[in-house]
């Protein structure tokens, strides 16, 4: 960070308010690498993909409606800001003036939207997913803008929500919180596989859902840099069989 001729370094590891080093002009004032001590968290002992999958189908939607309600309500009112244009490039209306006006398209722009909010100064709340406002994002509003296109009940919606936070939960564990690995995208991961679910889909399909997703996910071996699309995930090879009805339909996925 520069300011004047003055220019300070931080360095942060372990953790996001672990700060380990701090230099200003050369000289350094703070040097202390060491881990922050571990808090006793939650056992998540228990999430794997088969039982997300059991809990998504048979939790009481009482217990979990309130919560949901806030994700839904909270996520799609900042995206909905965010297509104002009014933050950073204005990526969820380029992305709408310059796409096809289908679903996917609207999917792509109002999550673009809203993280591009999010990190542009708008004080709208989120509802976070692992200490993180765009994998909040990334793991409902695809999922809203399903349901209420397809006009699906209430409770589809809701327990695909279930499954796609938990699921986000899942795979982050294995990511650890601090990482070069952008969060974003296993969100955007467990979003097209909760679509998977919310249609009808088996646990296989889910499996290759996901394994298509993550697939998409690599690195650039010249640049070290991960490629993926952060806000605009890709559900093109998730297809809904034309001759589908609301409560069961056949995914195919196009390899």
């Amino acid at each position: 960070m520069y300011a004047g001729e003055d220019a300070v370094s931080l360095e942060i590891k372990y953790d996001h308010i672990n700060v380990t080093r701090i230099s200003k002009n050369g000289e350094i004032l703070l040097d202390a690498d060491k881990a922050v001590e571990e808090k006793e968290e939650t056992d998540r002992g228990l999430l794997n993909l088969e039982d997300i999958r059991e809990f998504a189908d048979t939790v009481e939607l009482s217990d979990v409606k309130e919560l949901l309600d806030a994700q839904i309500r909270s996520n799609m009112a900042i995206a909905h800001e965010g297509m104002t244009g009014k933050y950073g490039l204005g990526i969820g209306r380029v992305i709408r003036e310059n796409y096809s006006h289908d679903m996917l398209t609207r999917m792509r722009s109002l999550t673009a939207a809203a993280s591009e909010a999010r990190m542009g100064g708008c004080d709208m709340p989120v509802v976070i997913n692992s200490g993180s406002g765009n994998q909040g994002i990334a793991c409902s509003v695809p999922l809203i803008v399903y349901a209420r296109e397809m006009e699906l009940p209430d409770y589809s919606l809701y327990r695909a929500l279930v499954f796609s936070n938990l699921l986000t939960v899942y795979q982050k564990q294995y990511i650890g919180k601090l990482s070069a690995f952008c969060g974003a995208v296993s969100a955007s991961c467990a979003a097209g596989a909760a679509i998977t679910y919310m249609v009808g889909g088996d646990i296989s399909l889910i499996k290759k859902t996901i394994e298509s997703r993550c697939g998409e996910t690599h690195t650039d071996n010249e640049s070290g840099k991960e490629r993926g699309q952060h806000f605009a995930f890709d559900l093109g090879d998730l297809r809904i069989h034309p001759g589908h009805n609301k409560s069961s339909c056949e995914v195919l996925l196009g390899w």
